[in-house]
């Protein structure tokens, strides 16, 4: 998986309410991108604690694939 897909599942996990979800699927899909999310404040201990997980590998790459098979749109 991607950084961008990995950091949006460690997101998205973590969120405790629905906008948070929604930023982590919109970054999952392309709508914000990592710069963007960068500079809000609120967001940056979650950026911190997901780039930190995503450095230390301690992911479950099987829960991470049904995350993005579920949430990513396709566009044919």
């Amino acid at each position: 998986m991607d950084k961008v897909t990995c950091i949006a599942f460690i997101l998205f996990k973590s969120a405790s309410n629905q906008e948070g979800k929604k930023t982590a699927l919109d970054l999952l899909n392309g709508d914000i991108s990592l710069r963007e999310l960068r500079k809000n404040p609120a967001l940056q201990p979650q950026l911190i604690l997901a780039e930190t997980l995503l450095k230390k590998h301690q992911l479950d790459k099987h829960e991470m694939q049904k995350f993005a098979e579920t949430y990513l749109l396709v566009e044919a």
